[in-house]
């Protein structure tokens, strides 16, 4: 009678040893990868010019909510080092860019095919240096606090980084897409008409790009998640991330303990509609929240840790620059005060005999994440960009825009013929001298395919 006993023993003892070593090797597969995270509040301290309405015509006048800057550091199996940074701002101009990645590059070893800067084109944040000059009417003290502003934001971004990186742990990541509908093609659905609208027109990307962080406690570390949508709900005077800030508070609430990011994609010509007030800012990150939650809580692509990366800097041509003649025409007889002040900008260049700028270096970065795409451009990018990119890479790839430097719009080839706001009169407010020459697109995706390639993201084969 002893003996049956005995062998049941055995067998549950085995099977216990044999259970938990079962765990404790998935548990190591899981934790190839190792994550950090850290995050900051970029809340400006005093009142600033507020960035993204020309018709703001003073400083700010309080919070909303705090603007935060995060960062989620990532190592593969490898040893191999990515780091995304998302923050609650209107976009990083060329030179503070520049300045954070050389520092990062300078403390940490990290390259710019290594480092990612979105921000979430919040239009509630303040103005950074040298960053949309002819819209702003500021005068000497405004200047420099902006100036003070954007030195410190730098300081504060680097030693995030250096937070995030040493934080790292054992860690699981998963990703995956999911869906929601508050964004508008605005080109193509006047805001007048709307409400008598039963059919929505012109192209738009819905998806809500979802990367879930879990460590070897099964804690969730990080959400980071985006979507194609400008964030300009809010007209107000008081800081806030708009409904991307929202959607954060709202993410962070459903799991305490996590740090929520948000990353802007492809939503230069999308708006939130109908717009204009803080319910309504709150609707939508409720519903970006809600989309969110329901990838996490469903299953998601486990990533393997492997990790590849790519950027380059292309040059991209402008189109015919305006001589002298042409842009005082265009000072003397245009209404619109900051194409006034624009034209009188590249009139005072010509004149102290500096030469207009025929070509931008354009910022193209390519990640694969586990086996996840993600593609990284600079710029206000449109929305045909992000469907294009997906009919060569696969509908759940990432497509990220304002991403490393936010120097204008980058429309589209059929955008660019047909004009308008997003086509041509954007370059003026952001103080370029003329709009992309009609290549623009083909090269934009030219180099994605090569930057693809050296990340080691297959393109779909038709």
């Amino acid at each position: 009678m002893k003996r049956p006993i005995l062998f049941s023993t055995l067998c549950c003892v085995v099977f216990l040893i044999t259970s938990v070593y079962a765990q404790k090797t998935a548990l190591a597969e899981a934790a190839d990868w190792k994550a950090g995270v850290a995050r900051v509040v970029i809340t400006p301290k005093q009142p600033m010019a507020m960035a993204g309405f020309a018709s703001r015509n003073h400083p700010s006048e309080g919070t909303l909510h705090d603007l935060w800057a995060k960062a989620l550091a990532l190592e593969d199996a490898n040893g191999k080092k990515a780091l995304l940074i998302t923050t609650d701002l209107l976009g990083f101009p060329k030179d503070v860019s520049n300045h954070i990645r050389d520092r990062i590059k300078s403390k940490f070893g990290l390259d710019r095919d290594q480092v990612l800067l979105n921000s979430s084109h919040t239009h509630s944040g303040p103005v950074l240096q040298d960053a949309l000059t002819d819209i702003y009417l500021l005068d000497a003290v405004q200047l420099e606090k902006i100036k003070q502003y954007s030195l410190a934001l730098e300081d504060q971004i680097v030693k995030l980084a250096g937070e995030a990186l040493g934080k790292m742990e054992p860690a699981a990541l998963y990703a995956q897409n999911g869906v929601t509908r508050f964004e508008v093609n605005r080109r193509n659905n006047p805001v007048a008409t709307l409400t008598k609208v039963t059919e929505l027109k012109g192209p738009s990307d819905w998806a809500v790009p979802v990367i879930k962080v879990v460590n070897k406690k099964g804690e969730l570390k990080a959400i980071a998640f985006g979507y194609a949508c400008h964030n300009t709900v809010l007209e107000r005077y008081e800081w806030s991330g708009d409904y991307a800030g929202f959607a954060q508070i709202e993410v962070e609430k459903y799991h305490p303990g996590t740090t929520a990011m948000f990353f802007q994609g492809a939503g230069a010509d999308q708006n939130p509609l109908p717009r204009g007030t803080v319910p309504l800012a709150k609707q939508y990150g409720r519903e970006l929240a809600a989309a969110v939650d329901r990838v996490i809580e469903e299953d998601m692509r486990k990533l393997p840790a492997t990790l590849s990366t790519a950027y380059s800097e292309i040059n991209l041509p402008l189109g015919a620059v305006p001589n002298k003649e042409e842009l005082t025409q265009i000072a003397k007889t245009t209404p619109v005060a900051y194409q006034k002040r624009w034209a009188e900008r590249m009139i005072g260049k010509i004149d102290k005999g500096e030469q207009l700028i025929r070509s931008y270096p354009y910022p193209v970065q390519v990640w694969s994440i586990g086996g996840q795409a993600l593609v990284a451009l600079g710029g206000e990018l449109t929305v045909e960009y992000s469907i294009i990119t997906k009919q060569m890479f696969g509908q759940d790839a990432f497509v990220l825009g304002y991403s490393n430097d936010v120097m204008t719009y980058i429309p589209s080839c059929s955008i660019l013929q047909e004009g308008g706001y997003e086509g041509d009169a954007a370059r003026m407010v952001y103080g370029m001298p003329a709009k992309w020459d009609v290549t623009v697109e083909t090269r934009i995706l030219n180099e994605v395919i090569l930057q693809a390639e050296k990340a080691g993201v297959p393109k779909i084969v038709r």
